[in-house]
């Protein structure tokens, strides 16, 4: 535990001006990221008596080692920078929202020349025209059913487009209606185009013109006595009201806005966010976070603004946002939405009316998903805890391990041998932080000293590190190798390769293995580290020195974590080595030509049918293949006489001889 004291800034070193400020630990990781209107008294804050801390903020200050920050000139700059280190860094005092699952989007792709109507999820893309979020795949999907009668917009994929394309005939949907199918030249690219931004019309609230339109063309085709036609556009209005309907009016003026509520409690915060648009409820959303922030609810409302909006332009971000509470102050979060949108947002608290009462909606959603939430996570949040009290008391440990790390070593035979770490913090899985290794000192099979190499390079690395801020003395030089890596590690706080120390370090085996891993950490002069070994036929766990295995109850949760931890670097580590094999067995005769890539290859091999008449060939054969110049024709050539067969293959079975390619 720091003393913030030894790290406190200087009188009158810190600026009475905007900023953002960064408190990282004894390891360089940002662990914090806030900003202020004035980082003098903001950051003087920090440093007074503890016992007049939140509690939350003296556990921050006290793992904190070192306090830096960035002047700016506005409010808004500050909570431009701010959102981006938060981003950058992912502090682990600071809020961060979970989003409990990955909402789909009504998504129409005009950037595409066709533009294509899809449901699509994750990271929005530039070109491409979303609607909602909404709460399953299956109501988008319904919805577009009904609408592409009136709007036969192209909802295929690019490959079933092309195919379409090839053999001029379009597909089901061409046939029956519900596609205008571009793809045979039905309709032009320009009217295609039409029909895509009159879907996204209709999806954004503009209903009720298009619906008077296709009303009067009825009525004249009815008088006109072209009663077919008049009869497939009360079919295409009847659609389009069902369409509508899905969405029932909850504000009757069309407003545009989101409606944001919070439910807290001391350890956890709900935030739901309902999307309506058109005066219509067009999505729901929410997000769950511990509050490990010392932050009321106007902070909550910034935080979630400041992820609901980060990454939104234009539309994107409403007219209107209704909050429970405003910011302090609410000014500069109001212009920085307004920047975003590029025109005025209106952030406010709704006093009464309609909007009064749907945020009161949009709230109770919020209370429930807090109280689904923690119903859910106490048995596992509690389960993780006594686990980890667990191992530490079977071990011996000072404190629990609130950082595990697991080796383990895969190959085939003694062939492609290679190697996993995985991390698990707090019990729980960090797949960011995962590692694979290939072994490097040695041919063949011998697990005790893979686990030995990996080891050590792994702490090896740790300690580069720690050489560059003077706090260790490496006690080997690293390899060429190990430098390179290191070279390409950032100074700057952004998460590095192996940066970070666990307080275990789990390894796949029993005593060998163990002793093989403590070995590399002694040689490294890492004396702060656990390690122990889980060997798989009993499950007992293996200390260093030690003759006999700790044997843990069947029933410990300490067990099951230490279980679910090796098993994971076993995953990892057969996924690596699998995919390392099957690159292996799909290498031909081709891969050995220099500069021929994969594009290449494959059309050589559709121009000859096969290698063996691509051996057969001459150079002026292969020249005539598209790409392939003179001085590459004669590279395969050569390559593949180097490569050629010793004899043809032979079926034992029926004495056939079998065709190479």
């Amino acid at each position: 535990m720091a003393d913030p004291s030894s790290y406190r800034p200087k009188p009158g070193q810190i600026p009475d001006s905007p900023g953002v400020y960064k408190f990282r630990d004894e390891h360089g990781r940002v662990i914090y990221v806030g900003k202020a209107k004035s980082l003098r008294q903001r950051l003087s804050s920090y440093f007074q008596d503890l016992a007049g801390l939140h509690p939350r903020t003296r556990t921050m200050v006290t793992t904190a080692a070192s306090v830096e920050w960035t002047v700016v000139a506005t409010e808004v700059e500050a909570l431009q920078l701010e959102y981006s280190w938060i981003k950058e860094f992912d502090p682990r005092f600071n809020v961060k929202y979970r989003d409990d699952k990955s909402y789909p989007y009504l998504a129409v792709t005009l950037n595409e020349e066709f533009p294509r109507v899809q449901v699509m999820r994750g990271a929005k893309k530039k070109g491409v025209r979303y609607f909602g979020p909404y709460a399953h795949a299956w109501a988008i999907r319904e919805t577009v059913d009904l609408m592409l009668r009136v709007f036969p917009v192209r909802t295929c994929s690019a490959g079933v487009f092309k195919r379409s394309h090839q053999i001029g005939r379009p597909c089901l949907l061409g046939y029956i209606g519900k596609c205008s199918a571009p793809c045979v030249g039905r309709v032009s690219p320009g009217e295609h185009r039409e029909l895509a931004e009159e879907f996204c019309d209709f999806m954004a609230g503009r209903t009720g013109a298009y619906i008077r339109r296709l009303e009067r063309a009825m009525q004249d085709a009815a008088e006109e006595m072209e009663y077919e036609k008049a009869a497939r556009l009360r079919d295409d209005i009847a659609a389009l009201r069902h369409a509508m309907e899905k969405n029932a009016v909850v504000l009757a003026d069309a407003t545009d806005a989101d409606l944001i509520a919070v439910a807290e409690d001391e350890l956890e915060a709900a935030v739901q966010i309902f999307h309506v648009r058109g005066g219509r409820v067009r999505g729901q959303r929410g997000w769950v976070t511990d509050r490990v922030e010392a932050v009321d609810t106007a902070g909550l409302v910034e935080h979630a603004l400041q992820q609901l909006y980060g990454e939104e332009t234009g539309d994107a971000v409403p007219k209107e946002v209704l909050v429970p509470a405003l910011p302090d102050p609410p000014a500069p979060v109001a212009e920085w939405l307004a920047a975003r949108r590029g025109s005025r947002v209106d952030l406010r608290i709704p006093q009464r009316g309609d909007k009064k009462d749907l945020m009161a909606t949009v709230q109770r959603n919020a209370q429930q998903a807090l109280a689904l939430h923690k119903t859910k996570r106490a048995s596992d949040l509690t389960t993780r805890s006594r686990a980890l009290e667990e191992i530490a008391e079977a071990l011996g440990l000072d404190s629990a391990p609130l950082r595990v790390e697991c080796f383990d070593i895969s190959h085939l035979q003694g062939q492609d041998v290679v190697a996993s770490m995985v991390v698990f913090e707090d019990g729980l899985p960090r797949k960011s932080e995962y590692r694979r290794f290939q072994i490097k000192s040695f041919e063949g099979q011998d697990d005790v000293r893979s686990m030995h190499e990996v080891v050590g390079r792994r702490f090896r690395r740790y300690l580069q590190e720690k050489q560059k801020t003077g706090e260790w003395e490496v006690a080997d030089a690293p390899d060429a190798a190990d430098a390179a890596e290191e070279s390409a590690r950032d100074d700057n706080g952004r998460p590095k390769r192996f940066a970070y120390p666990p307080q275990l370090v789990v390894v796949d085996g029993g005593k060998p293995q163990v002793a093989a891993a403590r070995r590399a950490l002694d040689e490294l002069g890492v004396a702060d580290v656990a390690v122990c070994g889980l060997a798989k036929r009993l499950e007992e766990v293996w200390l260093p020195d030690e003759d006999d295995p700790v044997v843990l109850p069947r029933t410990s949760e300490g067990l099951y974590l230490l279980q679910r931890v090796r098993d994971e670097a076993h995953r990892f580590a057969i996924t690596y080595q699998r995919s390392k094999r099957a690159k292996a067995i799909k290498a031909g005769p081709l891969d050995a030509v220099p500069g021929l890539g994969e594009a290449r290859k494959q059309t050589l091999i559709k121009h000859f049918g096969s290698v063996k008449r691509l051996r057969a060939a001459t150079v002026e054969q292969i020249c005539e293949v598209p790409g392939i110049g003179r001085k590459t024709a004669e590279s395969i050539i050569a390559t593949l006489a180097r490569t050629a067969p010793p004899a043809p293959a032979v079926n034992t079975a029926t004495g056939e001889i079998m065709d190479e390619g």
